[in-house]
């Protein structure tokens, strides 16, 4: 409520010039699911959602669709999330010291907050003006906040059948659980509060009813059933016409819609007319004279019929969707591609909500609309497109309507496509990311939200890579990023071969096959450019790049040379990574006995095979040194150099056939040392780590 001698403000007319429409700008969620302590900030028209499944990208939708709908709403204590159990207990323990305040503060509460920014010239507020409750005429934000909490003098009630020894038994939190969880439904309400921006204590109730009227949210869920002939939903267009027509039929800011609405109307009523007289004749030859069958009551129980022909029934029952075929043949609507029909589909789907907003909210007002997984049956460049356009949207419509009233919608896009996510700008993707940490309870995880527009990264080389090439960083549970094609080609055949290796050694567990691992051809000269986003992401990376061994010449430049004749090295990656250039034998003796690691990047060079031999400059050189019976190689008596020229004599420049011949052909080798490191720490560390320990570099 509002502190003793506030005054709730609702702004009249303010002169201006044309306002733009009210925006949200960020929500904040709070003990959902895994969303424990989130904040998703929102872009101007779309921003998209990504990373790996169960993250939280679908709770996100679904707590904002829960609280503002109509009608009853609980939640259980699956929706909680599971950080919050512990401190049922602590309440409890609270309330049998007789601390029955501090216990009902304890009780976890789930909350969404959404902040609104809007445009302080305007000259009417309408529906968002219950949501300004600030002082301050400079103030151009609205902050609503729904929060699912134990209703008042509820505190006994809703512990009343625990023992009181699960008071002292820390492991006992189950028991709590079991006697709280069915009560949750009954002794939690939603409230619905307006926020003082300024001063988060002033607040003002205010009913769902006035957030539905200033906010309409819309959520079109992935058509996964559009590919099953059992399914009814397998014709769905013409329910969107059923939802275009009674948007239609309200349309009072569009008398040239309503007229054409009127004129279906009194069509269907005058074949309903036509349809009933002939009914009442075919009645009176086949309906029996219920009065002469003599049962008490039934006498005077006649009946009629009467036709009732709804237009917007008809549509959604009657009206098929056909295409045309050859010589006047129409095909159906199930003969289309799946592609073609789901993207009419969600067309049409958002035109409906489109024509449903405009028609049913009246001054500035917030239109959100969710979109889960639009890829569902899109091909590639299909989805790069709609994409894309997805952001016209908000123009095109009111265009094809010749309506001067602006529609803004702002689309959420949650999506496990590549293709989506890369033709997206940075500053529009929202990556969510789980780790593991909070209360010390099994198995707790929360997910983090966050903003790569934030990121310290070159975003014009990596949208630009990012666009260029299919990569899935966004969704992968670990990546490999490799020098050149030889690694990109040869890389899968070694991670088959090293898995082969651990289970003969029975060691077990779990292997790179059996997650999501990523494999990106970044080159030696960019990898390093990944480094910030890696670490941002808080995604185990492993980073496969070449020594690339460099001295100066006579001329003071510096030339390639074998790594034994080595003074330094020419790749940015590993100068990047020891932040100066360093020498070949600085380089060696850092990687001598383990792979370099920061954090959750390990980057593996070359090393010798055995210490004090030779080493290759790269991959194939590498891969020769590690097989010699494979190849002509002198012995190793001859000399660390000799054996380096001749392992690039035997590559002879033929690099892409040389790892397609090892990786496709001949599979009897041994994978080079400084690869096999690589994997088997990329292996050996966990995809689920806390990753509040994580640093930006």
């Amino acid at each position: 409520m509002s502190p003793s001698g506030a005054v709730r403000v609702i702004p009249g007319q303010r002169s201006g010039t044309e306002p733009t429409a009210p925006q949200v700008t960020k929500i904040e969620v709070s003990n959902f699911r895994l969303l424990r302590d989130a904040t998703l900030s929102f872009s101007k028209n779309v921003t998209v959602c990504v990373g790996r499944n169960n993250t939280g990208k679908t709770s996100l939708a679904e707590i904002l669709t829960k609280f503002v709908r109509n009608g009853d709403f609980s939640l259980k204590i699956q929706d909680f999330s599971s950080d919050s159990y512990m401190h049922f207990l602590d309440a409890y323990r609270l309330l049998i010291k007789g601390k029955k305040e501090e216990a009902r503060e304890k009780v976890p509460v789930v909350s969404l907050t959404i902040h609104i920014e809007y445009d302080k010239n305007s000259a009417e507020y309408g529906a968002l003006s219950p949501f300004i409750v600030d002082l301050d005429p400079d103030c151009c934000e609205a902050v609503i906040r729904f929060q699912y909490e134990l209703k008042g003098g509820q505190t006994e009630r809703l512990f009343k059948d625990i023992p009181k020894e699960v008071a002292g038994d820390p492991d006992d939190l189950n028991a709590v659980l079991e006697k709280v969880g069915p009560l949750i439904p009954r002794l939690f309400e939603r409230t619905v509060m307006a926020i003082d921006p300024n001063d988060p204590t002033n607040t003002c109730p205010v009913t769902v009813g006035e957030v539905r009227q200033f906010m309409r949210v819309d959520f079109l869920k992935a058509q996964r059933g559009l590919d099953d002939e059992k399914e009814k939903t397998r014709e769905p267009i013409g329910k969107i016409l059923e939802n275009l027509y009674t948007a239609t039929v309200e349309a009072k800011d569009y008398p040239d819609l309503q007229k054409i609405a009127l004129e279906a109307s009194e069509t269907l009523e005058k074949m309903s007319a036509q349809l009933n007289e002939g009914l009442g004749r075919v009645h009176d030859r086949v309906a029996p004279d219920i009065a002469k069958f003599g049962y008490p009551g039934l006498g005077n129980q006649q009946f009629v019929t009467s036709s009732n022909l709804d237009p917007s029934r008809l549509l959604s029952n009657f009206t098929r969707i056909h295409y045309p075929g050859v010589a006047g043949v129409q095909l159906p609507e199930h003969y289309s591609g799946l592609g073609s029909r789901n993207l009419l589909l969600i067309l049409l789907t958002l035109f409906s909500y489109y024509r449903k907003h405009t028609t049913s909210t009246a001054g500035p007002s917030v239109h959100l609309v969710f979109l889960e997984e639009p890829e569902a049956h899109l091909h590639p460049q299909m989805q790069e497109v709609f994409i894309q356009q997805l952001k016209e949207f908000g123009k095109k419509f009111p265009e094809f309507d010749e309506s001067a009233r602006p529609w803004s919608p702002q689309f959420l896009v949650t999506t496990h496509s590549a293709h989506i996510a890369n033709r997206a700008p940075f500053s529009d993707i929202r990556y969510f990311r789980k780790a593991e940490g909070g209360t010390g309870v099994e198995g707790v995880a929360k997910s983090e939200i966050l903003n790569l527009s934030d990121a310290p990264v070159n975003e014009s080389f990596l949208h630009k890579y990012l666009t260029l090439t299919r990569s899935d960083l966004f969704f992968a549970d670990k990546a490999i990023l490799v020098e050149g094609a030889s690694e990109r080609i040869f890389l899968p055949a070694a991670i088959e071969e090293f898995e082969k290796e651990k289970k003969k050694s029975d060691e077990g567990g779990v292997m790179l096959s059996n997650q999501y691992v990523t494999l990106l051809e970044v080159g030696g000269a960019y990898a390093y450019l990944f480094y910030p986003l890696l670490n941002f992401l808080g995604l185990q990376a492993l980073i496969i790049t070449d020594i690339d061994s460099v001295r100066k010449n006579e001329n003071g430049k510096h030339v390639n040379c074998r790594v034994s004749q080595g003074e330094g090295t020419s790749n940015p990656s590993i100068n990047d990574w020891f932040k100066k250039r360093v020498t070949v034998q600085d380089v060696l003796r850092e990687a001598e006995t383990q792979p370099l690691v920061d954090g959750r990047i390990c980057l593996a060079y070359q090393v010798p095979e055995r210490p004090l031999t030779a080493c290759g400059r790269t991959f194939e050189d590498a891969f020769v040194l590690a097989n010699p019976n494979l190849f002509n190689l002198p012995a190793e008596a001859a000399g660390v150099l000799e054996r380096e020229l001749a392992a690039e004599d035997e590559v002879n420049g033929r690099k892409v056939d040389f790892a397609l011949k090892y990786a496709v052909e001949d599979r009897d080798w041994e994978i080079p040392r400084y690869i096999r490191r690589g994997l088997e720490w990329l292996l050996g560390e966990s995809g689920e780590k806390n990753l509040e320990k994580v640093a930006i570099k």
